[in-house]
This record gives C-alpha cells, structure tokens and sequence, in this order.
C-alpha cells in the first residue's frame, strides 16, 4: 500500500528573514509521523499572493495532504486566505456562523471591542470546509481536490501561524486526516550514543546497517552535546509487525555498540545520570573551571535532579581551587592548572566538601589560550567517587561555545561510565 506523504509549507516573511523561528513544523511533522504520514518537505513561502498559490499548487501536486500555517490574520499583509480561494477556484466568501461566535467570545473575555474587521476572518472561501480555532479568531480550512486538479486526491490544511492556536487545532487537523486516508504504519526508534565520531560509529556498525532490510532506514544525527543520534526508520507495513522487526535489529546492533550506547530513546547524558542515580540514595556533586557551570546546568534541566545533586562549585580561578576546593598549591604549581592532577584534585575536594557519592570535575582551555604542554581546545575531566578517582583528558577544535559544550559533554559521558560500571 502506498505511503501517504505531506508537504508543510510556512507562510509570512517573517520566517523567511529570520525574525522569528518556526516551531510549528517540526510539532506537525511528529504529529503527523505518529499515525502514519511521512513527511517529505518543508517548504517556507512568502508573503506574495503569486508566490504562495505556485508554491502550494506544486507540494499539492508531489504530496497527499499539504499543511500550511500562517497568513490569516485581520490585517491587510495577510493575503493566504485570498491566495487559497484563487487556488480552489472558489466563486467567493461566506460567514462560518461557527468561528463567528468563537470572535465574540474571546473579544469579550478580552474586554475588547468586536469590530468588523475581526468578523471578517470568519469569512471562508466557498470551496474549503471549516475546522473551528477553538483559541483563536481564524478558522482552519480545509480544501479537498480530487485527482482532476493535481492528478491525484490530495487535501490542504490551512492553520494561523501562532503556534499556541496551530498546536491547538493540530488535533482535529489529525483526526480529519485519519478519517479521510487508508494510513500505513511509521516506526522510529532512537539509539543514543556517545564518544564515537559519527564516521567511526558508521564504520562499526557497517556490516549490520548494510544488511538491513530494503524498508529499514538508518539515519546519523551528531550533537556536541548529546552524541550522535541513530534513527532506524521502517515505513508501512502492519504496526506490530514492522514494530517487532526493528527491535530484533536494534538488539543484533546493541552488542556492537558497547559502552557507547547510553539510551534506547530519544535522551540525554544528564538524563542517563537522572536514572542511575535516581531512587538509589547515590548523590553526585561537581566542580568546574572552564566550563562555567554547563553540567551543572544540564544536571539541573532534568526532573527530580534536586534528589540526587547536591551542588556544584565554579572555581575559575586557582585561588577559588585552593581556598574552596582545596586544592595545593603545589599541584597546580608542579603540574599546571589544566593537568590530570588539578581535575582530580578538584573532584576530589567538591566530592569532600558537598559530601556527594560520586563528583566530577573540569579544568581546561576552552579557545585560544594555551600552554606549551596542553593547546587550547584541551579539558581534563575528574571523576571520583567509592572505587577511586580517575581522570581522563580530551581535545577539540571548536569556537569557545561549541569547546565549552563538548567538555560538559565529555565529563558527563565519563561520569555516566564511572557510575555504571
């Protein structure tokens, strides 16, 4: 059976010039993906009426179901609706009774006054049915085209642009297409790994990506701070079937992963800290130089950190390692502030002065700066915890931002390996 496939198209120079950024695509993409629609462009248009009608017309005329957002507001740059009803032929408007009483009622809860020109977003094209914005004046409309206009049945979904009303309607949008379409399954499974580069993880797991069935597809995805991301794809085919299958390749790959593996879901290293940790009485705790307080920032964006982490101490300066962290001045005087010595010292300190199970810790040169013995770009990470204290050094070439997250990542991924081992 054929794959039903979409198109979303954005609409408003907005977007185009990069004053605001487009989440709504990204949430339909998803939404649509979970009952069985692939996504195969996203298109962003602007706001010119020949544009947006030669635009759409050509998604409507490689896709099943187009997607658009933006264009409808009260005022006269919002020229989408006027561009649709030139597309569906439309012989001219009517008043949807429905959105009309949606207007007064968010007006009126507003304090404001109901003016005509708000009325007028519940007028629609002739041509399009109506899905009512239950959170904002402007309806989504819906355009049917049989196979005579684009050779093929094809529909499009016109939504507002404010994500809080498209995200809204999103849901009806999803379940109008569930009624009107015969959908096949799409699977996603996510395998999170990390301190492999995206080529060497490739040439690793080579031998079993090639012998992938011809409907599976693996997809590389690199973060500095999370890793690279694989993404096996199946599409079509019965949910529970195509669903079994993967999960016997993703266990066939789990051997070969090793340790790099972290998550069989769509995760984080902070994340996998969380569920080490969580529920055992375990604490960790962490001190940093040059990463300014990033891990202690991502150990705090995860739910329930409060009951594992203790704290954190950001020692920049060497007389902060030594008066807070503890750290002898000889050490940092034999060795060098970024040296295998002074990480370990400081995990060893912040582990002692917050009384945490495990710590982590990192020194370093996060751009330019540098020494004869370690370059710029270079952090040794610390760990210590009950089986000791060990440290680990690494090395990049980045710009000062994307260093400082590859060595948060770095220490978290080390830490995570400490822990679980």
């Amino acid at each position: 059976m054929k794959q039903t496939t979409a198109s979303i198209c954005t609409i408003g120079d907005e977007i185009l010039i990069g004053q605001i950024v487009d989440t709504n695509s990204s949430a339909i993409s998803q939404a649509l993906g979970a009952i069985g629609v692939r996504t195969t462009r996203m298109v962003s248009i602007a706001d010119k009426r020949s544009d947006i009608i030669s635009s759409l017309r050509k998604e409507l005329k490689t896709n099943d179901i187009v997607v658009c957002t933006g264009g409808l507001g009260p005022t006269k740059d919002d020229i989408t609706k006027d561009a649709l009803a030139k597309l569906s032929a439309s012989t001219g408007y009517v008043r949807h009774k429905g959105q009309e009483s949606v207007i007064h009622r968010i007006l009126s809860a507003r304090g404001l006054d109901v003016l005509d020109i708000n009325l007028r977003q519940a007028d629609v094209p002739d041509s399009c049915e109506v899905i009512i914005n239950k959170l904002g004046t402007a309806p989504v409309m819906v355009f049917r085209f049989d196979d005579s206009k684009f050779g093929h049945p094809a529909v499009l979904y016109s939504l507002p642009g404010v994500p809080y009303e498209a995200l809204g309607a999103l849901g009806d949008v999803v379940d109008d297409i569930k009624n009107h379409f015969i959908l096949n399954s799409i699977y996603h499974k996510t395998i999170m790994t990390y301190g492999i580069a995206e080529s060497a993880l490739s040439e690793l797991i080579a031998p079993w990506e090639d012998a992938l069935p011809a409907d599976m597809h693996l997809a590389y995805l690199p973060n500095p701070l999370t890793g690279v991301r694989l993404r096996l794809s199946v599409y079509g085919g019965d949910a529970e079937d195509i669903q079994r299958r993967a999960e016997a390749q993703i266990k066939a790959l789990e051997p070969l992963l090793g340790s790099y593996l972290y998550s069989l879901s769509d995760d984080t290293l902070e994340g996998t800290i969380g569920r080490l940790l969580r529920g055992t009485g375990q604490t960790m705790s962490c001190a940093e130089s040059c990463t300014g307080g990033e891990i202690a920032h991502l150990i705090t964006t995860v739910p329930g950190s409060s009951e594992y982490f203790l704290g954190s101490v950001t020692s920049y300066s060497p007389e902060v390692k030594k008066s807070v962290l503890g750290v002898d001045g000889n050490t940092i005087e034999n060795y060098g502030i970024v040296s295998s010595a002074v990480a370990e010292a400081m995990a060893e300190g912040v582990r002692k002065l917050t009384g945490s199970t495990y710590s982590v810790a990192t020194t370093g040169w996060a751009d330019a700066y540098g020494d004869e013995h370690e370059p710029a770009g270079t952090v040794w990470v610390g760990v210590s915890g009950p089986r000791g204290t060990v440290s680990k050094r690494f090395n990049y070439k980045g710009d000062r931002k994307r260093n400082i997250e590859r060595f948060a990542a770095s220490a978290l991924n080390f830490l995570r390996l400490y822990i679980a081992q």
